[in-house]
């Protein structure tokens, strides 16, 4: 009973950190336009906060706590190791946003729409290969 509860806060956890991970970039990417008013940049220094804050480092936190508690089930296997792995670059980019999030809170943001139209991919790309290491557990 206790694991599968563990399980489910695990994946709840990860749909609302992967939800920010794929929607603070999209806000990023509004947010970059050169030609928005200073009306609009705090509209989204404020939603960009928000999720960052309330959203996202709850639920980083959370998958992290509950993933090495599921371990004590599961084992360590090389797969498990992998995923970690590919965890361990989410949460770097997660620190990247947290970064970004800071420059546009002080306007000193450099990167272009663009840059955060490419970078916006990465989190699902890197989802994509977690996911394949969960269920096909291939090592």
């Amino acid at each position: 009973m206790l694991f599968n509860t563990l399980k489910v806060i695990h994946i709840f956890s990860i749909i609302a950190w992967m939800a920010g991970l794929l929607y603070l970039p999209r806000l990023f990417v509004n947010h970059a336009n050169p030609e928005i008013t200073k009306e609009t940049s705090e509209t989204f220094k404020l939603m960009e906060g928000k999720l960052y804050r309330i959203i996202m480092f709850p639920a980083f936190i959370v998958t992290w706590i509950s993933g090495f508690t599921l371990t004590h089930y599961v084992g360590i296997d090389t797969w498990l190791l992998l995923k970690i792995l590919f965890v361990i670059l989410l949460s770097g980019y997660h620190f990247f946003c947290l970064k970004c999030l800071n420059d546009f809170k002080n306007d000193k943001n450099k990167y272009s729409t663009k840059f955060f139209r490419i970078t916006n991919e990465a989190p699902a790309v890197i989802l994509i290969f977690i996911l394949i290491l969960v269920v096909f557990q291939p090592f």
